[in-house]
């Protein structure tokens, strides 16, 4: 696969956090740990890859401060770099369906960028690295994870709501669905600190 290594997408990772620091980078490594720990357990899929589609997800934003153009940018950067899966995956991240209005946030892209974005996911099949970087980008906090149900409200609660909204939850909650079929058992179970982060509790050391 076209990826870059380990050691390089981690400096990728230093570098686009030294240009533009903020909770995007600890929700990227957590979304990346939580896509190895799942990729380990899952027929077809090598760990190590996942971990890196995972961090670099949301590399775009070493750009700057941005909407959904920062998806955009993590693409141009990993396809000037030789990295077309790696770059795939930072726009397949954000449409667990195909449809480029059924996203949160502002979409400061022009008109040109949206239809070469528009065209990317019409001519992408997606395969179980794209449908898991989904999966773990909508459980995945700065500081760890929590119920994907959690995760979809605050993300509601932030940008509204429009008329995919429930079919994008629907979307999500279906790829969860389908590897919890092949895993035979919980993602969560393969996570630590769900419940913590849900319900924001406070476990004394003592009780570890």
């Amino acid at each position: 696969m076209k990826t870059p290594s380990l050691s390089d997408a981690q400096s990728f990772l230093t570098e686009a956090e030294s240009r533009n620091p903020g909770p995007w980078v600890g929700h990227s490594s957590a979304a990346a740990q939580a896509a190895g720990a799942i990729a380990s357990q899952f027929p077809g899929l090598h760990p190590e890859t996942a971990f890196i589609f995972g961090l670099l997800h949301d590399i775009g934003r070493g750009a700057g401060v941005s909407g959904l153009h920062h998806i955009l940018d993590g693409y141009r950067f990993l396809i000037e770099l030789g990295y077309d899966d790696a770059a795939r995956i930072c726009i397949t991240h954000s449409f667990p369906i195909k449809n480029i209005h059924a996203v949160e946030g502002n979409w400061d892209c022009s008109d040109p960028e949206l239809e070469f974005i528009k065209d990317i996911l019409d001519r992408t099949e997606y395969n179980d690295y794209d449908r898991l970087i989904q999966l773990c980008d909508a459980i995945a906090l700065p500081d760890g994870y929590c119920l994907m149900e959690k995760r979809l409200f605050d993300v509601t609660l932030r940008y509204g709501v429009h008329e995919f909204t429930v079919q994008k939850w629907k979307a999500y909650l279906q790829i969860q669905s389908d590897f919890e079929a092949v895993l035979g058992k919980s993602i969560y179970s393969l996570l630590p600190g769900v419940e913590e982060n849900t319900f924001r509790i406070k476990i004394h050391p003592a009780e570890k």
